[in-house]
């Protein structure tokens, strides 16, 4: 379903569809390449409609990461991850098992729009900075995994996992159709050297 057609002519308010738009737009784009007319085209709103919600390009986004985090993070990662794993190492497997069914549908495959805003505006930007801390939700999330399983070093643990989750993502826009089962046995190894 494109934008447009989830956004225009629906019962949605204008700052919803406003996100919407953004949402499609920033997921699959990146934030610099997409401007605010864009937006207010893909939404059907008037430009100062946009701007009395929010105040610039920059809140926009943030917006649109807040989001990204309770539909991607929260909402479709940790749900589908807790839901399918029968045990703590299950949850934390089949965080693996959920990249490869959103791999291998291109129609969905989108990356991490943490990690491609964060490149595009730096680590000193307020929008790379936001970023980061979305990232850093991840982390506590398979952190959290990590401590219900018992595992050494939870923290550390959920670093080095994150660097699977980044790297096969960045594998699987490079067209490493198994990059999630690649990342999966690597996984299993870095269980057992925390298992104590």
């Amino acid at each position: 379903m494109t934008t447009e057609s989830a956004t225009q002519g629906t019962s949605l308010e204008p700052r919803e569809r406003i996100l919407a738009a953004a949402y499609e737009l920033f997921a699959w784009r990146g934030v610099r390449d997409v401007g605010v007319d864009e937006v207010i085209a893909r939404s059907g709103v008037a430009k100062a409609t946009l701007y009395r919600h929010f105040a610039s390009k920059d809140a926009l986004v943030l917006a649109f990461l807040e989001q990204r985090e309770q539909r991607w993070t929260r909402g479709y990662i940790e749900a589908e991850a807790r839901r399918r794993g029968e045990t703590a190492e299950g949850r934390l497997l089949a965080i693996f098992d959920v990249f490869d069914e959103w791999f291998r549908r291109p129609e969905e495959f989108d990356a991490c729009s943490f990690i491609n805003v964060l490149l595009e505006m730096g680590p000193g930007h307020p929008l790379g900075q936001a970023c980061i801390a979305h990232l850093g939700t991840i982390r506590a999330i398979v952190r959290a995994l990590a401590e219900e399983a018992g595992l050494r070093e939870p923290g550390e643990f959920a670093h080095s996992w994150h660097i699977l989750m980044k790297g096969s993502i960045v594998s699987a826009a490079e067209g490493d159709a198994d990059a999630a089962r690649r990342a999966k046995a690597m996984a299993r190894d870095l269980i057992v050297r925390y298992t104590p």
